[in-house]
């Protein structure tokens, strides 16, 4: 073989090692991590931390309760699928103006903080709501200070 072929042939592996680690890279899912949201001038309260494992695993929760499309039908996704930020279509950072005429559903499609509250928060109260814990111990938080610490 030439010293050609054998360095074409080399270059084409070592291309390919880092296309695979690229791909690998830009769908490997973290499992706990802070809601960080770029977009954000500033965050007002402190972030809410996320752990998938907790959610899938201990609750069974499954990946389309919180991933959906653009209709909001839950998409079939596994763990390692490649996922938007909730900001790539919820834009508008922050929540609805007071006195904005929009219906809840207006205002869950267009600002971010209306569609993760209405995410997070909603799913927690009705987890609570099966839950029935006599004591009033409510296991799935549902107030701001629950999931925001204080910074």
């Amino acid at each position: 073989m030439s010293k050609k072929f054998v360095a074409l042939m080399l270059a084409i592996g070592v291309s390919l090692l880092f296309a695979a680690t690229y791909i690998y890279a830009g769908t490997a899912v973290q499992d706990t991590f802070k809601m960080e949201t770029k977009e954000y001038a500033k965050h007002t309260k402190g972030l809410a931390e996320f752990t998938h494992k907790k959610h899938v695993e201990d609750h069974k929760i499954a990946c389309g309760d919180c991933h959906h499309d653009d209709k909001g039908k839950p998409l079939a996704l596994k763990m390692g699928d490649d996922v938007q930020r909730c900001v790539e279509c919820h834009k508008e950072t922050g929540k609805a103006p007071e006195g904005e005429k929009l219906t809840k559903e207006e205002k869950i499609l267009k600002y971010h903080k209306e569609a993760i509250h209405a995410n997070c928060i909603g799913c927690h109260k009705e987890s609570n709501k099966k839950a029935g814990d006599p004591t009033g111990k409510k296991p799935a938080p549902t107030s701001c200070a629950d999931c925001h610490p204080k910074k």
